[in-house]
C-alpha cells in the first residue's frame, strides 16, 4: 500500500519531465523567450505539485479531481513542446523524445486515476 505520495509512480514520472522540460529550456534561445520558459516550467511543475496535493488530501474524489487538473497540465506541456519545436527552441530530437516522455507520464497519470475511480466506486 502506498502511503507517500514519494512512492507513486505517476510523480516519479512528473518529476523527471520537469527535470527534462527544465535542462531543454535552460538552452540560451530558449531561456531568453522569458515567458514561454517560465510558463512551460510552470506546467511541468504543476503536474509533479498537483499530484502530491491531492495524495495528501486525503480522499479518493480529491484525488481524483486534480488527478484531472495533472492531466490537463501535461495536455499543456505537450502543447507547448510543439510551439518550442515550431519556433526553433529545441531540435525536432529534442521535441520527439520530450513528447513521447509526456506522454507516457499523461498514460500513467490515466491509468492511476482509473485506478483511483475504481476503488472509489467498489
Amino acid at each position: 500500500m502506498i502511503t507517500r505520495f514519494e512512492e507513486l509512480k505517476a510523480w516519479q514520472m512528473a518529476r523527471e519531465l520537469t527535470k527534462r522540460i527544465y535542462v531543454a529550456s535552460n538552452a540560451s534561445k530558449f531561456k531568453s523567450d522569458y515567458r514561454f520558459c517560465a510558463q512551460i516550467r510552470s506546467a511541468a511543475v504543476s503536474i509533479g505539485s498537483n499530484i502530491a496535493e491531492g495524495f495528501e488530501r486525503g480522499t479518493q474524489q480529491e484525488f481524483i479531481h486534480f488527478l484531472t487538473i495533472v492531466r490537463g497540465s501535461c495536455a499543456e506541456v505537450r502543447s507547448q513542446l510543439y510551439t518550442a519545436c515550431d519556433i526553433g527552441h529545441v531540435t525536432q530530437e529534442e521535441f520527439a523524445m520530450l513528447l513521447d516522455y509526456a506522454e507516457q507520464v499523461g498514460k500513467v497519470i490515466g491509468g492511476l486515476r482509473q485506478s483511483v475511480m475504481r476503488k472509489r466506486n467498489q
